[in-house]
């Protein structure tokens, strides 16, 4: 039986936010809702009253308009609010008052730079940046990027650009040059905002050199703002003549004042801005997200899920080429105080951001899966390096959390804690599974599917299965649903990647288990299903196998894929990174196997262990299953993984040459 590892207080469901939007919807609507399963099914049941709940609930600026949804029964095609006039900027900007001293935003990078930005000078810069950019000519729907670091001028441009209609994009600083123009290229940015460079390691990175080829081959740049994050002295200087366009941000906004923001009024389906996918294969697709649907979602995630509030200080670890930095500054909706952090979570060691956390008392905490696995394999006390009285939450995502994460978490983070475990991400600008600060935390377990969207997990004739592994799927319309993919014609990889296998339902790629609990309709997230192992016909997420091999001492870090042959016996490879010195002889290796069996099955042992130097990873931490699969299927390297979009490109060498001795073979 699954162990319950934390119960909420009393106090806290009385408190929550979800708490008190239940009653109102009782009342509003004459529904009884008991707990939230009820009002999980009444979201879902009664779509447009609860999303048209979640705009007024939420105090949304603008005008909702009589309609919430046209053509409810398409997917893709379903319109929501079709006549609603809004801007995303205004609703963050707006939530206090202009003159608000209070912080905004609090920023440490590495322990070079730290600052606070009250929200008045936020409102204020972001008011000049909006000015500046309508003096340059920009128009609505003109594309702004942002080549920055996790630094408040990002947050900035992107409000400001967002202000004037104008649709914005962001890549981490250290992406390379090839990874920038995979991204930027497809969007034909007009304006560039950037930095000189950033810290990592504890040393500076300059950037301009990369930031100068980058312009020469995006034609569209006319304007490129440079913000001095390494060289206060370069603030100084008007234009750069390395840079075509080029000029620093101080520069840039000089001749503006601050003042009232004349926000641009938008429907429903204006781009506010475009994301990518991890692009491990071919050129990543840029997901196009709307003002009012990405906001309906952050307004039920930030308020309602991760209940967030004001007073609150909210962190993510997170760059800023990755959904969770627009998540991120969500917090600003709740009238929150958003931290960032800049730089390299594992130094001076893994102690760092929990001493962060401590230090700017941060009430909510979250980062990468990976993140917290390797505290763990390292050995961390959170609790022990740092004073986290003030932390209430931890959230987790972009990978499986394993159920010895959790465990962790509630014996050397804190005792209580609310662990939120989450699954969704940059297709939605939101989550999937999530969680709920009124319900229990079950190790291993997230606790609940997100209001408003009708998840299930399908078997393989399309049925929706309780308690047993399906793809994740949902089954209706949802407003933070991309509104296209940029440069899609017809839609065709749009549709292609959510609704070629089951037409009309939306497939996310994972595979989820829901639990058979009737307090919550909660789920565990068991990997990406099309890296799913499937041997002698038990099929099993690669999240299983995972946990049992890394949780062998010797082994730091491990992946698996599967490979099937039309007509024959299918290959099972297992790689794994061991500890320094350590060698794989044949006693690790029987251990290896036997952990495999206990844990899963026989028929789940491995053809094959072999030792590597590194996992290959996104970007993002992501294991790459499928581009090392298709590397070992024959594909070529170039046509299945990208050196830009990856955190250790040096890694595929191993499999590149692996995969040429099979072939020779």
């Amino acid at each position: 039986m699954t162990a319950k590892l934390w119960e909420p207080p009393a106090h806290r469901i009385a408190q929550a936010n979800i708490t008190a939007f239940a009653r109102r919807m009782e009342e509003r609507h004459g529904v009884g809702l008991p707990d939230y399963a009820a009002l999980w099914r009444w979201s879902i049941e009664a779509p447009e009253a609860f999303w048209r709940e979640v705009w007024e609930d939420g105090g949304v600026i603008g005008t909702r308009g009589e309609r919430t949804l046209v053509d409810g029964d398409r997917m893709p095609g379903a319109k929501w609010f079709p006549d609603a006039r809004l801007n995303f900027a205004q609703n963050l900007l707006e939530r206090r008052a202009p003159s608000d001293a209070g912080d905004a935003l609090v920023f440490w990078g590495e322990d070079k730079v730290r600052r606070r930005m009250a929200h008045r000078e936020l409102h204020a810069e972001a008011s000049r940046v909006a000015s500046a950019l309508g003096v340059h000519g920009l128009r609505v729907g003109d594309r702004v990027a942002a080549f920055m670091p996790n630094i408040p001028e990002t947050i900035v441009a992107m409000l400001g650009a967002a202000a004037r209609g104008a649709v914005f994009s962001s890549c981490s600083p250290d992406f390379g040059v090839q990874g920038v123009l995979d991204r930027f290229g497809q969007i034909a940015p007009r304006v560039l905002f950037t930095v000189d460079g950033y810290w990592y390691n504890g040393k500076p990175i300059g950037i301009l050199d990369k930031v100068a080829e980058i312009v020469e081959r995006l034609p569209t740049v006319e304007r490129v703002v440079v913000v001095p994050y390494l060289d206060a002295d370069i603030g100084r200087a008007n234009e750069f003549p390395v840079l075509r366009g080029g000029t620093t941000w101080e520069a840039f906004l000089a001749p503006f004042a601050p003042g009232a923001i004349d926000y641009a009024m938008l429907p429903f389906d204006h781009p506010l801005y475009i994301v990518y996918s991890s692009g491990t294969t071919g050129v990543p697709k840029a997901i196009v997200h709307g003002h009012a649907g990405a906001l309906v979602e952050m307004l039920k995630g930030v308020g309602l899920h991760r209940d967030i509030g004001p007073g609150d200080r909210f962190h993510w670890y997170t760059t800023t080429g990755w959904i969770m930095w627009n998540v991120q500054v969500s917090g600003l909706l709740a009238g929150a105080t958003a931290v960032l952090y800049d730089g390299n979570p594992g130094y001076p060691d893994l102690g760092v951001l929990w001493r962060f956390t401590e230090r700017v008392g941060s009430t909510f905490f979250g980062a990468g899966a990976a993140f917290y696995a390797n505290c763990m394999k390292a050995g961390i006390e959170p609790a022990k390096i740092a004073d986290l009285s003030a932390l209430r939450t931890l959230g987790a995502t972009g990978s499986p959390l394993p159920p010895e994460a959790y465990r962790w978490g509630y014996a050397h983070v804190k005792r209580d804690l609310w662990l939120v475990s989450i699954a969704g991400g940059t297709d939605l600008a939101g989550a999937f599974l999530t969680g709920l600060p009124t319900l229990p935390v079950y190790e291993g377990e997230m606790q609940c599917r997100a209001l408003g969207l009708k998840v299930e997990a399908w078997d393989d004739d399309g049925r929706a299965v309780t308690g047993d592994v399906g793809e994740l799927v949902c089954t209706e319309p949802f407003p933070s649903m991309p509104l296209h993919f940029w440069n899609d014609p017809g839609d065709a990889r749009y549709r292609e990647s959510y609704f070629e296998m089951y037409p009309g339902v939306w497939r996310h790629g994972d595979w989820l288990r829901l639990v058979e609990r009737p307090e919550a309709v909660g789920g565990i997230i068991y990997g990406r299903s099309d890296a799913t192992i499937n041997r002698f016909g038990i099929r099993m997420g690669t999240a299983e196998l995972y946990r049992a091999v890394e949780a062998i001492p010797e082994v730091v870090d491990s992946l698996v894929v599967d490979l099937e042959y039309l007509g024959r016996e299918s290959y099972m490879p297992l790689f794994v990174v061991l500890r320094p010195g350590l060698a794989l002889d044949d006693a690790l290796k029987e251990r290896l196997n036997d952990a495999i069996r206990t844990a899963l099955s026989a028929r789940h042992v491995p053809s094959e262990i072999l030792a590597i130097p590194e996992v290959p990873r996104t970007l993002s931490g992501k294991k790459m299953e499928l581009p090392i699969k298709k590397l070992l299927l024959g594909h070529a390297l170039e046509k299945v993984a990208h050196a830009d979009a990856m955190a250790n490109p040096s890694s595929l060498a191993w499999f590149v040459e692996f995969a040429a001795r099979r072939a020779a073979s």
